[in-house]
């Protein structure tokens, strides 16, 4: 069934303090085209500077997920993307009338709220999925965190938070069915931290507009009554409105599910995958989730996605086991017979890594030269097939692949290990070791049966073509 894309009928404008600026905002959000995505424009500077809601534009998460360009920024994005992805609004332009879209109750229900009152109208332009087709997985050891992408025909997300403290201990929760369960299970679950951040964070300038009424503060520790007089000072809080708590939340808040802050680390999720700039069909799994950890994973997506965009563009039939195959390859390269030494690329990670394949016959026309009576391809040829593969690499991140052409600058750390024979096959994996601009570097393995048969460190250039 085809599923067309959507915007508001109507825009609709809320009012409030951000969390971190302290700054009132007014937020409007307005109907977009087509193929928009969503568009944050701050209309409280001159030219009213718009900013992509997209991953390549993310400057920092520091208790949050901040996008900019230049010196031009929108702080803490992640509540408000949340609430256009939860209800799978897909274009919008979102105005601000200052740096940072206001917290309201800490969550995301006041947002979505509004935009369902706008409306929602349906467009003429099928929604462009990203498919996932394979596992991707995103992992940091040192925190603990493990994000991970399998293949499904829909969208479902499960998240696990462990924070190893007593005072809150092990959650997850799952989410199943945007349409059923975000407005009324995720979208209410605020924000949340721990009482021994608060003051830290105050020291470090964020936090400037958080108040016991828009976040969740977890008591992990036990103050004295000059200690809470410090606490309510930096928070700008009077000290008769501050109370520990019996319940383990400060000033006895009642939560609004009993694992709020497992399903908030889940809207914050879909905040950050909003920054994909399409929506998924994927099963993800995340363990200790945050803003930077989704963020990197939310980036291995976008090779993904743009992987699969350029595979669409040359290799035409989908084939099993085959990024791209001859047709595809001489679509990219220039290279021709005799010269052209790979025959299909069966691993391709975009800007990281890809594993082409040669299959080595009798009828290569080297072989009639090249010890006629013991053939032996030749350890030059195997150095070029490292450099065609390294080349794909390379030209497939460029939009003008026509006008671009790869050469090589050097050679480095060549071994050659075992003679390649007629029958063997070659599976060369090529790695991405430094990329500056248009200047690339990338360690290359050749291997047959498993058995590594060459090896060279590999430099070159993208230019344009001279005409």
């Amino acid at each position: 069934m085809l599923i067309h894309q959507r915007t508001l009928q109507n825009e609709i404008s809320l009012t409030g303090i951000g969390l971190h600026t302290g700054h009132e905002c007014t937020i409007t959000f307005k109907p977009a085209p087509v193929n928009t995505g969503y568009i944050f424009v701050r209309t409280d500077i001159d030219d009213c500077p718009e900013i992509p809601a997209l991953i390549d534009y993310v400057v920092d998460v520091l208790r949050g997920t901040t996008i900019g360009i230049g010196e031009v920024k929108v702080h803490t994005t992640e509540h408000v993307l949340a609430a256009l992805y939860g209800l799978q609004i897909d274009n919008c332009r979102i105005e601000l009338s200052g740096p940072e879209p206001p917290v309201l109750d800490g969550s995301s229900h006041p947002f979505a709220e509004a935009l369902l009152s706008a409306g929602i109208a349906e467009q003429d332009e099928p929604k462009n999925y990203l498919v996932i087709d394979e596992t991707i997985e995103y992992h940091n050891p040192e925190k603990g965190v493990d994000i991970v992408a399998l293949p499904l025909d829909g969208f479902r997300t499960t998240v696990m938070v462990d924070y190893k403290n007593p005072a809150l201990g092990s959650q997850h929760s799952g989410l199943f069915d945007l349409d059923k369960e975000f407005l009324r299970e995720f979208s209410p679950c605020r924000t949340f931290c721990f009482l021994s951040e608060v003051e830290a964070l105050a020291n470090q300038g964020i936090i400037k507009g958080a108040d016991i009424d828009n976040a969740i503060v977890i008591v992990d520790k036990q103050l004295d009554e000059s200690q809470v007089q410090t606490l309510a000072g930096k928070v700008g809080v009077d000290t008769s409105h501050l109370v520990l708590g019996e319940n383990g939340i400060l000033n006895n808040r009642e939560l609004r599910f009993t694992n709020e802050p497992a399903r908030h680390k889940l809207l914050d999720l879909l905040g950050d995958l909003a920054l994909l700039g399409m929506p998924v069909k994927a099963q993800i799994l995340a363990a200790r989730p945050g803003h930077a950890s989704n963020v990197e994973f939310v980036k291995q997506l976008k090779k993904y996605a743009d992987r699969n965009k350029l595979a669409r563009q040359y290799q035409h039939e989908k084939k099993a086991g085959v990024i791209f195959d001859i047709n595809a390859i001489m679509n990219i390269l220039p290279h021709r017979y005799p010269f052209l030494l790979i025959d299909k690329i069966v691993e391709f990670k975009l800007d990281e890594k890809i594993v082409s394949i040669k299959n080595v016959t009798m009828n290569e026309p080297f072989f009639q030269g090249h010890f006629p009576g013991n053939p032996v391809m030749p350890g030059v040829l195997i150095i070029e097939a490292m450099a065609q593969t390294g080349g794909i690499m390379m030209l497939n991140g460029k939009e003008n692949l026509k006008e671009s052409v790869v050469f090589f600058m050097g050679i480095d750390k060549a071994r050659f290990r075992k003679p390649v024979l007629p029958g063997d096959t070659l599976v060369i994996e090529a790695v991405m070791t430094n990329m500056r601009r248009t200047v690339c570097q990338f360690d290359a393995k050749a291997y047959v049966r498993g058995e590594l048969v060459c090896e060279a460190s590999l430099m070159a250039t993208v230019m344009e073509k001279k005409s």
